[in-house]
């Protein structure tokens, strides 16, 4: 397993579907997944550190978990199958039994940001979906950093609306 951190959002310039960049802590390898507007928006909300005037979903579930004295132990994306990533959350009960349970990567990850529960990527995963070995392709990288760095979460706003 390797452990990444949200290095940020974008959006694929290819289709303008939004995705998630996940970096390890050398910033060496990055995995790109793509994801849903209204999760990108749930994620960049915790980035920014915006609140929502109501609970949202990932909100809610974070607070159910937490009002239950359970914890959300780690994320794990655990497989890609033709371009579709699949992940567990595994959750630590009162009890200290660990429970995983399938999710789809983008609601796993806006979990994840809420709570700071680590997120880590089965090596199968990133050999197979990896985006760029810095070391070999550093000025690709660069770019690709670049344009993360550059969105805001205003980028999403015409996407999301609260209610």
């Amino acid at each position: 397993m390797i452990q990444m951190t949200v290095g940020g959002l974008g959006f694929d310039p290819r289709n303008l579907s939004p995705l998630v960049l996940l970096r390890d802590q050398e910033e060496i390898n990055f995995l790109p997944i793509w994801i849903g507007i209204f999760e990108a928006a749930a994620i960049a909300m915790v980035l920014q550190g915006v609140t929502p005037p109501r609970p949202m979903t990932h909100d809610l579930m974070k607070d159910i978990l937490e009002k239950l004295g359970t914890k959300l132990d780690r994320v794990v994306i655990n497989d890609v199958k033709e371009s579709t990533f699949y992940a567990l959350i595994e959750v630590k009960g009162k009890d200290g039994k660990t429970i995983s349970m399938d999710c789809r990567p983008s609601d796993a990850i806006a979990l994840a940001v809420r709570m700071e529960a680590p997120i880590f990527v089965a090596e199968q995963v990133m050999m197979r979906a990896k985006l760029v070995n810095a070391e070999k392709d550093a000025e690709e990288t660069k770019k690709f950093k670049d344009f993360i760095q550059n969105m805001k979460p205003e980028d999403f706003s015409k996407y999301f609306k609260q209610d």
